[in-house]
């Protein structure tokens, strides 16, 4: 078997996992590095990565991974998927193994990640896209992804929107595990579809705590995407992107990937908030009231969406704590008493 080129995929996650699994599938050399112990110590133990498509066909994936610090390796491309909160501790960790040599490709949510990556690598090494591919992450080592394969799709663009040979080549290993790339020369207007994409239908599930399906299903769902659609397009505008669709192709995308491509999904923001971690609301929707302020434009409906999930946030939060101490103070009195009882 030829080895085709070596790709070291920083987080390990539902979407890092999907890519690794699948490139190294096609024949390419993969390691993955990862920050969250329980995840690397479960894989050790496991000797790989228990993998299912669609709840089904579970088996174990024979893979590499290390924690930054274990890490010494010199990849041809590194494949970012971490959440956005955590990049600047995954690069700072990770930092000894970067060179000038090396390409990157990230497909993350939100906006906020290039920047932080152009501080390790040159800007004409860095490929940036955004992936419409839907995977769950069911716990440490434990991965399922969801829809047949060839299913989702992705867009990538260059960062200097010229495109070398280096970046087809990428591109052929990524076509080659059905990820359907399309890759285009207007960088902003790639990252910012997802965005926008992701502005409406993540944020929304989330808050509702129901499938894209089930939002889709919904007879005001055409109501409520096109005013945020419209908001989103109205900051992007004015900040001089070309988007790639036009407002009524965007939402044409939102109803097909929504009812058609994952209807039983549900997105990474829910399960984020479902399992009490942080969101990426600021890094989305919160990222399109920020860029409208430059322009003195008020993307009031992203603004409130984004308090929403922030309340919806703390609320879980909160609640999660009661339990928690409801439960210590049951357990308490339940020792003091069984102690009393056998005094």
């Amino acid at each position: 078997m030829v080895i085709h080129m070596h790709f070291t995929v920083l987080g390990a996650g539902a979407m890092g996992l999907r890519y690794g699994v699948l490139l190294q599938e096609a024949g390419n050399q993969v390691d993955f590095v990862d920050t969250w112990q329980a995840n690397v110590d479960q894989i050790h133990r496991q000797g790989g990565v228990y993998v299912s498509r669609d709840h089904q066909n579970r088996h174990l994936v024979p893979v590499k991974v290390s924690t930054p610090e274990d890490y010494h390796d010199d990849p041809d491309v590194w494949v970012v998927f971490t959440k956005q909160m955590q990049l600047a501790d995954f690069l700072t960790r990770t930092a000894h193994a970067f060179n000038g040599r090396q390409y990157v490709l990230t497909c993350m949510n939100g906006m906020g990640h290039v920047a932080k990556l152009l501080h390790y690598f040159k800007p004409e090494k860095l490929l940036a896209g955004t992936a419409l591919v839907a995977t769950v992450l069911n716990g440490p080592g434990d991965v399922d992804f969801i829809g047949a394969r060839g299913a989702g799709t992705m867009n990538l663009a260059n960062y200097t929107e010229h495109p070398d040979e280096m970046t087809h080549r990428i591109v052929t290993e990524l076509d080659k595990c059905q990820f359907h790339p399309n890759l285009t020369t207007n960088f902003r207007g790639t990252l910012l579809a997802k965005v926008v994409f992701n502005s409406v239908v993540n944020t929304l599930c989330t808050l509702f705590e129901i499938t894209m399906g089930e939002f889709a299903a919904y007879p005001g769902a055409d109501e409520l995407s096109r005013q945020l659609i419209d908001e989103a397009y109205d900051v992007c505008e004015r900040d001089g992107v070309t988007m790639l669709n036009t407002r009524a192709e965007e939402l044409a995308s939102v109803n097909y990937v929504s009812k058609v491509a994952n209807p039983l999904h549900y997105p990474s923001m829910y399960q984020d908030m479902s399992h009490n971690r942080p969101t990426e609301v600021d890094y989305i929707n919160g990222y399109l009231v920020k860029l409208g302020q430059k322009y003195h434009y008020q993307a009031k409906t992203h603004a409130f969406l984004t308090h929403l999930v922030h309340l919806a946030e703390t609320t879980r939060q909160t609640s999660a704590t009661t339990e928690h101490t409801t439960e210590q103070n049951a357990q308490n009195a339940t020792e003091q008493a069984s102690q009393q009882a056998s005094a």
